[in-house]
């Protein structure tokens, strides 16, 4: 069986857990890794539902995910991920623009000296 090629900044459900429940994920991984047949996993950020922006969190809107609500996406809990464990793609993309802002909050959340501009 194939494993999934997913493409920097798409969204994902995958199965993560112990109990494998079904959640969304954004892959970060760089596309080299992500296409390879030699490489049988991928670098994703989860989506929660809840939290608030902070220096690791970035907040993004539902028309811009096109996931039901308001998400959170943790770049504290960045995790390598079984491409097997990929479920189905969202279909949107997050924007450059907004994979840059991604790299920020991964960078902080390993960085302690990453800039860092609480919005007002």
């Amino acid at each position: 069986m194939a494993l999934p090629t997913p493409r920097r900044g798409e969204i994902w459900t995958a199965s993560l857990g112990e109990r494998s429940q079904r959640h969304w994920v954004l892959i970060v991984s760089l596309d080299g890794r992500n296409l390879s047949d030699r490489v049988d996993t991928v670098l994703a950020l989860p989506f929660g539902s809840r939290g608030m922006q902070g220096p690791t969190v970035l907040m993004l809107p539902p028309g811009e995910t096109g996931l039901p609500g308001i998400s959170y996406l943790k770049a504290h809990f960045i995790t390598t991920l079984p491409k097997a464990k990929l479920i189905e793609r969202v279909p949107r993309v997050l924007t450059r623009s907004r994979m840059r802002e991604v790299v920020t909050v991964i960078q902080r959340a390993i960085d302690p000296d990453a800039p860092y501009q609480p919005q007002k």
